[in-house]
């Protein structure tokens, strides 16, 4: 079948808006991705388009319609990864600590798929020379290294994000939910009504929404 060039210059507006609409309803995120999900999202969007665009038999609802599929699904599992701890471990993943005062928890990194040339290669990334400099490092969602060296001052924890406790944070700290709600209350807080709280020598700072 003959190439309409009409046909593939709607798909791709199409594409473009369906682009733009997924990147502000749904959080700008996929821009620099920060987890999983921002990466799938952008990958089967941009295959969608791609793979879509030039073929004669697929027609502009039925690429319509793959699109508008497509975008209920990455919005029920952001919604779900907001909301319920659980789907996010799933869809997300967990940050891990993989290097604990100095000492690498061996385990920990390979079953994260970190080798001890990328460690290595992570840590000189941020100007670490003595691994056993390093107070503790986490190996993020995003591939990313959170480093916290020995002597570095004024550590701040994220121990509430989303109005949900941030639990990798509280086992660092060995603290627990009721630890947070105590501290939350001191200062007439819910839970459920804080978007951020950090905790810093000793002292929790909240925002609420």
């Amino acid at each position: 079948m003959e190439l309409s060039y009409a046909d593939l210059a709607l798909k791709l507006v199409i594409g473009f808006f369906f682009m733009v609409i997924q990147i502000n309803l749904l959080g700008k995120g996929n821009l620099a991705p920060t987890n999983a999900m921002d990466a799938v999202q952008n990958y089967v969007l941009g295959g969608i388009v791609g793979g879509m665009i030039y073929n004669q038999q697929i027609s502009l609802l039925q690429f319509s319609m793959v699109l508008l599929i497509w975008t209920l699904i990455v919005f029920v599992a952001k919604f779900l990864t907001n909301h319920n701890n659980f789907f996010k471990r799933i869809i997300d993943g967990s940050p891990k600590q993989i290097v604990t005062n100095g000492h690498i928890n061996v385990d920990l990194a390979l079953k994260s798929g970190l080798s001890a040339s990328d460690l290595s290669f992570k840590l000189r990334q941020s100007g670490v020379t003595d691994i056993r400099d390093v107070k503790r490092a986490v190996f993020e969602q995003n591939g990313q290294l959170t480093i916290v060296m020995r002597n570095e001052a004024n550590i701040k924890y994220p121990i509430v994000l989303d109005g949900k406790v941030n639990q990798d944070e509280l086992d660092i700290l060995e603290k627990d939910q009721e630890w947070v709600e105590h501290k939350l209350a001191e200062n007439h807080l819910k839970l459920s009504e804080v978007y951020l709280a950090t905790y810093i020598n000793g002292k929790v700072t909240a925002y609420k929404y």
